[in-house]
């Protein structure tokens, strides 16, 4: 059975592979790519892998919280995961940190590697 975490976290390990390839990432590909890895996990686990509320028509996929953090990047690259504020406990300092990446399972690793393979085919592909 897999885990379900916050799309905030897995966007943010999209955006570092995606970035450690140097393959370009928008806001609308990390919406494309999240539907994908919801899919598989959705055919794989039974359930759905994001906390959030998925707002899923015929001719989008948005999670809005994601949309939101990246709506500032347009269509343009973007080169970092959003950021967040945390105040740890017993201190009174608020700390700006980008989202942390998820402890994914192998197997949840693997289903989010396979998302990240099609998407780079589908740019390799409009490219030629």
């Amino acid at each position: 059975m897999g885990n379900v975490y916050s799309a905030q976290n897995i966007a943010s390990y999209l955006i570092y592979e995606l970035n450690e390839g140097h393959v370009f990432v928008n806001n609308k590909s990390i919406q494309n790519i999240l539907a994908s890895v919801e899919r598989k996990w959705q055919e794989i686990f039974g359930h759905s892998a994001y906390k959030e509320f998925v707002d899923a028509k015929e001719e989008s996929y948005t999670i809005k919280e994601v949309f939101e953090a990246y709506e500032s990047y347009g269509a343009s690259h973007i080169p970092l995961p959003a950021t967040e504020y945390y105040l740890k406990y017993g201190t009174f300092q608020l700390v700006e940190r980008t989202y942390a990446i998820p402890n994914f399972t192998q197997e949840e690793v693997r289903l989010v590697q396979q998302a990240l393979t099609q998407y780079r085919y589908k740019l390799l592909a409009n490219a030629s």
